[in-house]
């Protein structure tokens, strides 16, 4: 064939035109794939390969386009990479020049995540001594959550079953989908208005982590840790973590273990106040016993020492002394008397004038002194009354009220008021005074 018919091409006008096919031929594209063969050389520039289960293509992203990647790509992480598509003409290879690249799927989401909670954790928000700790005994729970899920459904089981005179608010809200956020915060919204939950319970059950997103967002963290009340969460299961678990101050496993810990066990609770009752009841018996025995105690000392028997016992001894005084008296004069007789009979017997008149004399004088004895016995005898009567006087009780004292008893127990602190209001007293007695009532303490 003649060599005007030939159009030769070089390896080099290859290339390029198909570069220009390819890049004319297929605008900008979206390709998902995994990172291999990553390379980042002196340049700047990333060179990789995105591969799939049964292809891989070569990619360059330029240090223009890569300085804007929010994460750091490494071998094995799934991606998205927005580009179109090439040719390396120096070697003919078939590639893909990059200008946008993010994370596919969970990938990004986890990013998403540790951005935030790291973000809201240097703010502080996180801050142990922040967290409020839950009331021990709550007098209304409120809950948000959907109001059709199996999750309040386990809580309001726990709650009716732990601790069932607590009421329960429910704020119903969706906890998945595009409506989640915004009807999260207008319940977390409404249970700070009203102000009528002494604990908040906000949760949802298990889900993916797309299903579990509304709780990681930020609004809702901050809505939480502004709540007036204690928040406690119980979002997924045990190993699912939200920004929104950071965020309250308690966080549960399980919506079920957020409803245990908002309240106390009430069977436990009863159990502990039969226990309180029954210490109460002994505690109460004895010190009632322990009273009683000081009131008896008191009692006898005050009949001891009542002014009645003292007054009994002074009368009994001034009249032991008046008959004893009687007794002196008596015996005195029998003795004059008998020494009289004895006289007489000496006298008849001496019956001489002289010696009768010596005797007449003797009688006189016998008799004058006789009756000097007497009368200085008896003023002895009666200045011993009188002393005695006089000492009797001063220690009776009834001096004692001549002076203006007087003796203050109960009407009901007729006992004696002594501390004006064992007396109340309405209490009727009975006072005795020198002369009768009368009856008053405390008006207050």
């Amino acid at each position: 064939m003649p060599s005007a018919e030939r159009n030769v091409y070089t390896v080099s006008r290859l290339n390029r035109e198909v570069r220009l096919l390819l890049e004319q031929g297929l605008p900008g594209v979206w390709v998902e794939g995994e990172i291999s063969n990553l390379a980042r050389p002196g340049s700047g520039h990333w060179y990789f390969s995105l591969k799939d289960r049964d292809a891989q293509i070569r990619c360059a992203m330029f240090r223009q386009k890569n300085g804007i990647v929010k994460f750091q790509p490494k071998d094995g992480l799934a991606v998205i990479a927005r580009g179109r598509v090439s040719l390396y003409e120096p070697r003919g290879d078939f590639q893909l020049i990059v200008e946008h690249l993010e994370e596919a799927g969970l990938g990004a989401l986890k990013r998403e995540f540790e951005r935030l909670r790291d973000k809201l954790a240097a703010e502080g928000l996180f801050d142990e001594a922040r967290k409020r700790s839950l009331p021990q005994v709550p007098r209304r729970i409120g809950i948000v959550t959907s109001p059709t899920g199996a999750a309040v459904r386990d809580i309001l089981h726990v709650l009716e079953r732990r601790f069932p005179p607590a009421p329960v608010l429910i704020y119903p809200t969706p906890v998945q989908g595009a409506a989640a956020v915004p009807g999260i915060l207008a319940a977390l919204e409404l249970a700070a208005q009203r102000a009528d939950c002494d604990v908040l319970i906000v949760a949802r059950g298990g889900g993916s982590l797309e299903d579990l997103w509304a709780f990681n967002d930020e609004r809702i963290a901050r809505a939480i840790r502004a709540m007036p009340m204690p928040v406690v969460t119980g979002i997924g299961h045990e190993v699912d973590f939200t920004i929104a678990d950071f965020a309250a101050d308690l966080r549960a496993p399980t919506p079920t273990a957020a409803a245990q810990l908002a309240v106390p066990d009430g069977r436990a609770w009863l159990q502990t106040l039969v226990r309180i009752e029954q210490r109460l009841v002994a505690g109460g018996t004895r010190v009632l016993r322990e009273a009683a025995a000081r009131l008896e105690g008191i009692g006898r000392r005050m009949r001891l020492a009542s002014p009645a028997v003292r007054v009994t016992q002074a009368t009994q001894r001034m009249d032991e002394l008046e008959q004893r005084l009687a007794f002196a008296a008596r015996a005195a004069l029998l003795g004059a008397r008998h020494r009289a007789a004895e006289l007489g009979q000496r006298l008849t017997a001496a019956s001489p004038v002289a010696r009768m008149h010596a005797a007449t004399a003797s009688s006189a004088a016998l008799a004058t002194r006789l009756e000097h004895a007497m009368r200085n016995e008896l003023a002895r005898n009666a200045h011993r009354l009188d002393l005695a009567s006089r000492t009797l006087d001063a220690v009776s009780p009834l001096a004692t009220l001549r002076r203006g004292f007087a003796v203050v008893t109960q009407a009901s127990t007729g006992a004696l008021v002594t501390d004006a602190a064992t007396l109340a209001a309405g209490d009727t007293l009975v006072t005795r005074l020198a002369a009768g007695q009368f009856r008053s009532r405390v008006v207050e303490d």
